[in-house]
């Protein structure tokens, strides 16, 4: 896969043991090793490292794809013969012996060497669940080679002339539907991943009319143009090709594109998917990654630049290292994993390790702090000494005496109006970013709720030490819904600047 910028929320994972078991029994995967076993001692193979037309035949009655007469049990059951044979041979569970002489001489389809089990067999062999899982990623990325190869039976239309395409005049392009492939398998696990992160439930399957949107319509567009909506259309039956072909992989779960709807409709796609309801939706085709997809798609992002993150992943490092990447996850998943970090650690050592990174006055201090308080949230009594010790820090002593509050202890010193006032655009200031674009009406609401509060608010606000000052008093002013209070926080705004560059 190409670099991406990606960056996504963290997604969960089954353990390493359940995931390989769900490996073992993907049906591209279980095939491939079936025929590992059935080439001892060895199977005789063409130039191309191909089976021969009788022992193809053996191998599809072998796999239960076509039955002892000849018949097919599954449709296309020899062409899912030749792509588990395939599989074998790029993953090493079957080794060639193809003399080069005899390559050289031979045709395909002629006998030219021989075919036996190798090594990555016997390596599965001993259980180790890591060693089956990279097998199986090494299965599913020969797939998706496969998927994004041209159709060649596909490719040989026939003009009204009765002469053929030539292939190399076809407009395919294996490299480009290669990345088209895995910009649709990359956008398909960041839908999941930010549906997983708005609660605990396991992400349902993803409309395949949305998925195809998702490549195509520009984000800034409100309302696709009849244009955009032909071309959603053609991605989605391009989509709907490469997703049959993966779904033995593992890799996702597919529910096809409803073959009379397309009849029905003349290949015309849901125009409009708000007025269809969910029944309707599904007949457009449905798809979802696996857990085991989850997990292999999580590899490639990673391996292509991209920050595909897990929960869990932060568990055993500095609360530093915490704070700073929660600053960019959902809330859900901020707590989840907030939760696994605190799971291992003793309740007052992890709250003085959570103050003491939130400290500091750099831009995302205030989001560290924000992120500390929320997981301190979390802590019981056992963290009470911890929070006191910070009670007369300028920079923790606010969100110190909230938590003792919260939880009614006694002799909790009332904080000075100075304190009061650094918090508060401590907390503004966290809020701000990319929570100012995403849920503008929930920090409106915020700033006028902090101005409501406090009466004289601005010309307090405007002398408070705070590095972020300025920049909140004027983010205020942009915010507030009454015209008044906006125009009193532009010139404390000022007035903070000007007090700070003297």
């Amino acid at each position: 896969m190409s670099a991406s910028p990606l960056v996504l929320p963290p997604v969960r994972l089954l353990p390493a043991d359940d995931l390989a078991q769900l490996a073992l029994a993907a049906p591209l995967l279980e095939r491939a090793l079936r025929l590992a076993r059935w080439a001892a001692p060895h199977r005789e193979v063409d130039a191309m490292g191909e089976l021969l037309d009788d022992d193809l035949a053996l191998a599809a009655v072998e796999l239960g794809l076509v039955d002892a007469d000849g018949d097919e049990v599954v449709e296309d059951g020899l062409a899912w013969t030749a792509q588990a044979w395939d599989v074998a041979v790029d993953t090493g569970l079957v080794s060639l012996e193809i003399p080069e002489t005899a390559a050289e001489a031979t045709q395909p389809g002629e006998a030219a060497g021989r075919a036996f089990p190798g090594e990555t067999l016997d390596r599965v062999g001993k259980g180790d669940p890591h060693e089956i899982l990279d097998l199986w990623l090494a299965a599913a990325e020969s797939a998706l080679a496969e998927a994004a190869a041209p159709d060649y039976d596909g490719l040989r239309d026939v003009l009204d002339d009765g002469d053929q395409v030539l292939l190399d005049e076809a407009d395919w392009d294996p490299e480009e539907e290669a990345e088209f492939l895995d910009m649709a398998l990359a956008n398909l696990y960041a839908l999941m991943a930010m549906d997983t992160a708005e609660g605990p439930t396991e992400p349902g399957a993803v409309p395949l009319p949305v998925l195809a949107a998702s490549l195509v319509v520009p984000d800034e567009m409100e309302q696709p143009s009849d244009a955009v909506l032909e071309e959603v259309t053609e991605v989605m039956m391009r989509l709907d090709d490469h997703f049959r072909l993966l779904a033995p992989t593992g890799l996702l779960e597919y529910q096809p594109v409803d073959e009379a709807l397309i009849e029905e409709e003349g290949e015309e796609g849901p125009g409009d998917a708000e007025d269809l309801d969910a029944e309707e939706i599904s007949r457009y085709g449905m798809v979802r990654l696996t857990p085991l997809g989850v997990h292999g798609m999580r590899e490639r992002l990673n391996d292509s630049g991209a920050e595909a993150p897990a929960l869990g992943d932060l568990a055993e490092q500095p609360a530093a290292e915490l704070l700073a990447a929660l600053g960019g996850f959902p809330d859900h998943a901020a707590r989840a994993e907030a939760e696994l970090w605190l799971a291992g650690r003793e309740q007052a050592d992890a709250a003085r390790e959570l103050l003491a990174a939130g400290r500091g006055g750099d831009e995302e201090a205030p989001r560290r702090r924000l992120m500390a308080q929320q997981a301190l949230a979390m802590l019981g009594p056992a963290a009470e000494p911890a929070l006191r010790e910070v009670l007369d820090d300028r920079e923790l002593g606010g969100l110190a005496r909230v938590w003792l509050a919260e939880r009614g202890a006694a002799d909790v010193p009332a904080p000075d109006a100075a304190m009061v006032f650094w918090l508060t655009i401590d907390t503004v200031a966290a809020q701000l970013g990319a929570d100012a674009e995403e849920s503008p009406e929930l920090l409106r609401e915020l700033v006028r709720d902090l101005v409501a509060r406090h009466d004289g608010f601005f010309e307090a606000a405007w002398r408070v030490d705070h590095p972020a000052t300025a920049d909140v008093l004027e983010a205020m002013g942009r915010l507030h819904p009454d015209r008044g209070a906006a125009k009193d926080a532009r010139k404390a705004a000022f007035k903070a600047r000007s007090r700070t560059s003297r």
